[in-house]
């Protein structure tokens, strides 16, 4: 009697568990992929060698894309970004944004979302070719749902220099604690290690761990500003072999106009002649 008690009460908390899952993991580091190019006739200026904006935005499940679009064609610190990193999509949110703005793309979902029953993961935009991508399965998952996160990865080719993309999204405080955002966030650097230039940004979840980044020598352009969300300034975007182009090369957009929880944020950066010599 006692036995038959205990399984099933370990069969109710299996089910309790399960219902917990927020999502369903896509493991394999090959896919899903979705990718695509701009048409010929609709494909941006690629003038600008030298300088480039770079946009990050959690767009909060992809539930406003109209509006978004608008907000990225019509803030002037946002409009004509050269390098976009968007957290929370979906494939064809991806593709929508992109084919609205002319640019390059690449999305890797981390999930299959079961409340909004959409994937959900992370994108690159850019006005230059994206040449090769990849996903990065990061350490740890969820301790309550099972749930991983990665980090959605580009090589860009800015007229001949080529440029290495991280579009990320780190656990929750739920999902765990400060230490798994640090393991996280050193797998990307870690994993960015033999490239000389390279863009890493999106939602940490967190400001406390982009020491992790600055320790690898990667400057921090939005370290200071208001907050991102309600509860603190939690999107971020670090460089390595790039320089921000002058002390009001960073900032953050504080009307989001209703398109999501974040406020998105930006950084106006040049191109090294000599990554050796950055910090």
């Amino acid at each position: 009697m006692m036995l038959t008690r205990w399984i099933l009460a370990l069969l109710g908390a299996s089910g309790l568990l399960s219902a917990c899952r927020t999502g369903r993991n896509y493991p394999d580091a090959s896919g899903p992929r979705f990718a695509g190019a701009p048409d010929a006739d609709h494909a941006p200026s690629r003038d600008r060698v030298g300088t480039l904006r770079i946009v990050s935005f959690n767009i909060a499940f992809a539930k406003h894309v109209a509006g978004a679009i608008e907000l990225l064609k019509s803030e002037p610190a946002l409009r004509d970004a050269d390098v976009m990193l968007l957290q929370e999509m979906d494939g064809e949110s991806t593709a929508r944004v992109a084919r609205a703005l002319g640019l390059w793309y690449v999305y890797y979902p981390a999930i299959f979302h079961n409340r909004t029953k959409r994937d959900f993961g992370n994108a690159v935009l850019s006005r230059w070719p994206i040449t090769a991508d990849a996903k990065l399965v990061l350490p740890h998952v969820s301790r309550y749902a099972g749930t991983q996160r990665i980090a959605t990865i580009a090589t860009i080719l800015v007229g001949d220099t080529p440029l290495r993309v991280y579009s990320t999204h780190l656990s929750t405080i739920a999902d765990g604690g400060a230490g798994v955002r640090r393991d996280q966030l050193r797998a990307i650097v870690e994993d960015a290690a033999a490239s000389p230039r390279v863009i890493i940004g999106g939602d940490l979840n967190t400001a406390d761990v982009s020491w992790v980044a600055r320790e690898h020598g990667y400057a921090w352009p939005s370290e200071e500003g208001p907050h991102t969300t309600r509860f603190g300034r939690w999107d971020h975007i670090f460089l390595k072999g790039l320089t921000v182009a002058d002390s009001a090369g960073a900032g953050t957009v504080l009307d989001a106009r209703g398109t999501s929880d974040h406020r998105p944020i930006w950084a106006r950066v040049q191109l090294s002649a000599d990554p050796s010599r950055e910090p």
